[in-house]
């Protein structure tokens, strides 16, 4: 089932605001979008990867028989006394898949591997290193803990329990309990389909002719990789000049075959800003001025219904707010549940004096002792200092001079997908 499309005014601002802090635009996507891919069934072996539509209940308990932790010998504890004790084996075993039939009279003890069911009879299993055998009798000193050594039916999972929430993705670890609780189909959201376009007369694609005034086009490629990276369908809508009519071309294009769109370059309100002006155009755009370094105009709209985020074309300010706010609304709508990265507390390896007014990102990396180095230059032009950052540092909204051993928040860029 294909859930209601996005509202006209979800990404609309309230009147007179001018400049919007990083947490309030964070909270009006969280608070604007929902998930615009369908719902549909599959097979467990299909649903690695994929959000969950609904919840999903254990269809069985697991375990869903009480059965033993160990190799080892099982009786009733009721049975055992102090000091040394002596039992009677019954013939036979309980194994893993072969339980042995019957019950275990009172006094007497069995034989038992790790995973197999408790027998009628028994309840408390010892481990077979603390056991002498011999001619058909166990010895070993008591007393004994009841139910040492044993699993009791459901004590992991009970059958109907909630297993797993809508919006949870699944894991190796969600298909592993999936499975041991009988599960093998799953509903789940259509994986989302985002599309990546690039804008403006000086991009020239990778692999042609590009004059000096002209540059290659980082942007798609960096951004069709991370999104690949996140598990998403993502999918290449080329290269638009800036020409409305081409531009308008490509988004109708992007519209009947993706459920977002990404565009880079032309999101400011400048003359040649063609896709916020087209956006404008349709009466769903707004232009969020984002209190962020680097990045800072983001336009967001809606384009014959599909969802557009129109990201700054310098490719650092690009990557960053795909990270920082593409993230986590990409993730909300492909029906996961929101959730922000998890920052690491480390230790400064750099000194900054950082004036109030907007928050920052700083390309980072963790050196040797742990502590957070930052690129040499906060420049948005250097590009360089991507593929040298593995994360980066948030510095706050308000001022700060961090000096070296400070605090600093540190998002590694694994913790954004």
């Amino acid at each position: 089932m294909k859930p209601p499309p996005l509202k006209d005014d979800c990404f609309a601002l309230p009147p007179g605001v001018a400049w919007t802090p990083v947490d309030d635009a964070l909270a009006r996507l969280r608070d604007r979008l929902q998930a615009v891919t369908a719902a549909e069934t599959v097979p467990l072996a299909q649903a690695a990867g994929r959000f969950l539509a609904e919840d999903v209940l254990a269809a069985r308990s697991n375990p869903p028989m009480p059965n033993s932790a160990v190799d080892g010998y099982g009786f009733a504890a009721a049975s055992v006394g102090e000091g040394v004790q002596i039992m009677p084996l019954v013939p036979g075993r309980s194994a893993a898949g072969e339980p042995l039939p019957g019950a275990v009279p009172a006094g007497h003890a069995v034989r038992i591997l790790t995973g197999a069911v408790l027998p009628e009879g028994v309840d408390t299993v010892i481990l077979q290193e603390d056991v002498t055998a011999e001619d058909g009798k166990i010895a070993f000193r008591g007393p004994v803990k009841p139910r040492a050594n044993t699993r009791k039916a459901g004590e992991d999972v009970a059958a109907g329990d909630l297993l797993l929430a809508q919006g949870t993705r699944l894991r190796p670890a969600e298909i592993a309990i999936l499975a041991a609780t009988g599960v093998h189909t799953v509903p789940v959201r259509a994986p989302l389909r985002v599309g990546v376009l690039s804008t403006g007369d000086e991009i020239r694609a990778v692999g042609e002719d590009a004059l000096p005034h002209q540059i290659w086009d980082a942007n798609r490629p960096m951004l069709l990789s991370l999104l690949q990276g996140w598990g998403l369908t993502a999918v290449d809508l080329g290269h638009a000049p800036d020409d409305r009519a081409a531009l308008a071309a490509l988004l109708d294009r992007g519209a009947d075959t993706v459920d977002v769109i990404l565009t880079s370059g032309g999101a400011s309100a400048g003359d040649e800003d063609h896709v916020s002006a087209l956006l404008s155009e349709t009466g769903t755009m707004d232009l969020w001025r984002i209190a962020i370094k680097p990045g800072r105009p983001l336009a967001l709209g809606l384009w014959q219904g599909v969802p557009v985020f129109g990201l700054p074309g310098n490719p650092v300010a690009a990557f960053v707010c795909t990270l920082v706010f593409g993230a986590p609304a990409l993730r909300l709508l492909g029906g996961g549940n929101w959730r922000l990265p998890v920052a690491l507390t480390v230790p400064a390896a750099f000194s900054k004096s950082k004036k109030p007014g907007r928050r920052e990102y700083l390309r980072a990396r963790l050196d040797d002792t742990g502590a957070a180095e930052v690129f040499r230059s906060e420049g948005s032009g250097r590009i360089s200092g991507l593929s040298w950052a593995e994360g980066l540092v948030e510095l706050p909204d308000g001022a700060v001079d961090v000096a070296p051993g400070d605090p600093v928040r540190y998002l590694p860029f694994a913790a954004f997908g």
